[in-house]
């Protein structure tokens, strides 16, 4: 079969590759050898996104693409491997004597000819007559019989910018040899269509555009300046096939190449292309009316979808919205967001091409009905688990606010798309669902799922260390992923006391040069991680680098790890893992057993670290004032749900830390009747009141909230004084204060007798308090491994919900602020 040529078009019918050819910068072409008659793009070797350095064996001129072949080409990397022989030996004592690849002119000055052999650079004439002269090369060249000799015309393959071989052969010499070697093989191929679809003989850091339409050449020169440009690196080895996929098709156009069967390479290099001639001279207006926008029209990555949107009505509104809505969103990237908004409007079509009659063709027709159609059918998606009900709450108001939106942007005017809407169809305050009961405890991870993180973080430094920092940073910091992929380089500094502070930058409120305190062993990791980005790109400025290069498109080190990409990692590492048991209260035949059951992976993301962090603060009594200075918030509501306790969860804890109460003389008091537990849980909300130590159940001290008591300062006295395992840290620092304090009035002389005596502690005191320590230490010690490390989660739990520490106006001692970094290897 005979392939037809493609055509290229009359230059005033074709403006666009007129215009695409005139957005190629001089200094591309210069920069890439080009010339336009002959068609070569030549990769300057010295380029860290086109080139590589040489292989450093003797003789081969191949270029070094992998850095995991300690510089050597992937030929030689394997000839290494086969050899047996050391590295530095191979490099030594090996040479590479292969053919060379390429034809150079003959010698001769101004002959036409190409030479015979590399070697001796003379054409099949010349060579003939320096044979018959007798002289060496160079005195043949300057011999006077010896005379220029012209060419024989460019080889008639379409792609290949050689010179034919002789009067009676219409190909240069290599493509002469493969048609041959073709026939021999039995190809039907007419000769017309292998001239136009053979490709050009592969020279190392050449490409040939020759064969290729025009129009097809102007795209992929301004392609690859684009992508050049945004970083991404190009290997001939990749473009030289692509471009003989390009002339085997013999299509006028990148968009006329079917995608469908083509290699990764091939394809990716095709979208890649096609993306940035498709974005040349978009504009906002240019995609405003399409079905898909290109999100870099404005100023988005990624693209917004407006297909699914049935009623043309409809969508039209939905695209006005959207480009008013555009310019006013915050955020590096508001796609995501406004994406969300515009899927409520396909919920909408949904409802409406579903349960009306003309499939809601016709806005003059909508009201009321159409709208509680609506809403039954978010309420009838939410019942079968198609959408959450916190997705139901966002979606209704969103759509409340999207169309109010669209009514004072004027679409219901005449000529626009809302023309002749009902003021029926809208949805009003009493139609917003309230909003879902959070029963979770935020999404902070268990400490055992933290610890067995912990212990597996080598797997995920072994493929990946900085994905490891990263993920290292966010257990320390908890920051934002977006915040730990864009810290700067030099985001390690001091405080006036020396110790280190991490600077980032809040992009989510726009506060930029933020301050957190962090451990050392946590500046330990940015110091170790700013050598690593160090040695990657020596020679660049470091206020130019960033502490989390991406691996990709990053000559320069300029460019950040995208919080997607780390997401991908670390979603790989979890799923990898063997399962995370926890321990989990289950009930079996009517009674509460707990069990070491898996936890959900889905529940282990990047953005978890950061409720975690929020929690083992929180945990630690870091009061929520300062605990909203940590998180960064501006709001104290935000904070509190990164770290409040559901009641499952705390009455779950309840349970287990009364089940270990004791009176003032160490009385077990906990009945264990399962029918009082309710009356257990009333009372600890609303009969009883913090005090210190334990709690009172002193009616009129409640009501009072714990400042009507004619003992205060001596609870441990009180029958209404009871206490459990959770006040044992409190119990031992009181009576550690008791007896330093008995130790400090009896060595102090200048005080009467009187005042010492009130002051001192009394021995029945200390001896209640003490026998409270032991009783609950022994308590402990009865339990199980198990039932304690159960007993000691409770505790936890118990402690940070609690509202405050009780002030009775007694002088205290300022604790060192503890280490709430978790322990992992280094």
């Amino acid at each position: 079969m005979t392939l037809a040529p493609v055509e290229n078009l009359p230059a005033e019918q074709d403006d666009v590759t007129d215009a695409l050819m005139r957005a190629v910068t001089v200094e591309f072409q210069q920069f890439m050898s080009w010339d336009g008659e002959d068609r070569q793009l030549v990769f300057p070797r010295d380029h860290p996104l086109l080139g590589g350095p040489e292989c450093l064996v003797t003789g081969c001129d191949k270029v070094v693409f992998h850095t995991k072949d300690h510089g050597l080409c992937v030929g030689c990397a394997k000839r290494l491997k086969a050899s047996g022989q050391s590295f530095e030996e191979f490099v030594s004592t090996v040479k590479r004597h292969w053919r060379s690849i390429g034809v150079a002119d003959c010698r001769v000055p101004e002959c036409g000819r190409p030479s015979k052999t590399s070697r001796v650079g003379l054409c099949s004439a010349h060579l003939g007559q320096k044979k018959s002269l007798g002289l060496p090369v160079e005195e043949f060249i300057c011999h006077p019989s010896v005379k220029a000799l012209p060419g024989f015309g460019p080889c008639e393959v379409a792609s290949c910018p050689r010179s034919r071989d002789g009067h009676s052969r219409r190909y240069c010499m290599a493509h002469y040899q493969r048609r041959l070697l073709e026939i021999s093989k039995g190809s039907t191929l007419d000769e017309e269509t292998w001239r136009l679809t053979t490709p050009a003989i592969a020279q190392a850091g050449r490409v040939s555009l020759l064969g290729l339409p025009d129009r097809v050449v102007a795209e992929i020169l301004f392609g690859l300046q684009e992508r050049v440009a945004a970083g991404i690196r190009h290997k001939d080895h990749h473009i030289r096939p692509f471009c003989d996929l390009l002339r085997t098709r013999q299509v006028g156009s990148l968009a006329e190449l079917d995608l469908s069967g083509l290699g990764r390479m091939n394809a990716a290099l095709a979208k890649g292309f096609l993306k940035h001639v498709m974005r040349w001279g978009m504009s906002p207006e240019t995609e405003r009316h399409k079905d898909t926008w290109d999100g870099a029209a404005f100023g988005m990555t990624g693209y917004l979808h407006f297909e699914k949107i049935s009623q043309p009505w409809l969508r039209r509104a939905a695209q006005d919205w959207a480009v008013d809505d555009a310019p006013r969103r915050r955020g590096t990237n508001p796609r995501g967001a406004m994406q969300t908004q515009i899927n409520c409007i396909v919920r909408l079509s949904d409802s409406l091409r579903l349960n009306r009659p003309d499939q809601g063709t016709d806005p003059r027709r909508l009201g009321r009905d159409d709208i509680v159609a609506f809403l039954n059918r978010m309420r009838y998606l939410v019942q079968r688990g198609e959408v959450a009900a916190a997705r139901h709450v966002v979606d209704v108001r969103h759509l409340r606010r999207m169309l109010s939106r669209m009514r004072s942007l004027g679409l219901t005017q005449p000529g626009q798309p809302l023309h002749g809407l009902s003021e029926q169809f809208t949805l009003r305050p009493e139609d917003i669902p309230d909003d879902p009961e959070d029963t979770d405890a935020g999404r902070d991870l268990p400490l055992e799922v933290m610890r067995q993180l912990c212990d597996h973080l080598d797997t995920l430094g072994a493929g990946d260390p900085q994905a490891r920092t990263a993920v290292e940073l966010l257990m320390d910091t908890g920051r934002r992923p977006d915040e730990i992929c864009k810290l700067p380089f030099d985001c390690l500094e001091r405080d006036g006391d020396g110790e280190p502070v991490l600077v980032y930058d809040n992009r989510k409120a726009f506060r930029n040069g933020r301050r957190l305190p962090i451990a050392k062993a946590t500046a330990a990791l940015v110091v170790e991680q700013q050598q690593c980005v160090r040695d990657r790109f020596p020679k660049a400025p470091a206020k130019d680098l960033v502490l989390m290069p991406s691996p990709v498109a990053n000559p320069h080190g300029t460019k950040s790890l995208t919080a997607s990409w780390l997401g991908d990692r670390h979603r790989g590492w979890v799923d990898s893992l063997p399962d995370f048991l926890v321990p989990i209260v289950v009930e079996v035949a009517g009674a509460r057993v707990t069990k070491m059951l898996p936890f959900d992976k889905a529940k282990i993301f990047p953005y978890a670290y950061r409720h975690t962090y929020a929690q083992r603060h929180a945990d630690a009594g870091v009061p929520v004032d300062a605990l909203r200075i940590l998180m960064d918030h501006r709001q104290l509501d935000t904070t509190q749900r990164y770290y409040r306790v559901s009641e499952k969860r705390q009455r779950e804890a309840v349970d287990r830390v009364t089940a270990m109460q004791f009176d003032r003389r160490g009385n077990r008091v906990w009945r264990q009747a399962k029918a009082v537990l309710d009356a257990e849980h009333a009372r600890r909300a609303i009969g009883e009141t913090q005090v210190p130590y334990g709690t009172c159940t002193e009616p009129s001290n409640v009501a009072a909230g714990g400042q009507d008591c004619p003992v205060r300062f001596r609870c441990v006295g009180c029958s209404h004084f009871r206490t459990d395992v959770s006040y044992l840290p409190d119990l031992e620092a009181y009576l550690a204060d008791l007896l330093r304090n008995r130790e400090r009035l009896a060595a102090f002389t200048d005080a009467d007798d009187w005042a010492k005596g009130e002051a001192t502690p009394s021995d029945d005191e200390i001896s209640r308090v003490r026998r409270l320590v032991k009783r609950v230490r022994e308590e402990l010690g009865d339990l199980t491994d198990e039932d304690r490390a159960q007993i000691q989660q409770a505790v936890t739990v118990v402690r940070g919900t609690r509202a405050g520490a009780v002030s009775l106006g007694m002088p205290t001692v300022r604790q060192p602020r503890p280490d709430l970094r978790l322990g992992r290897t280094s």
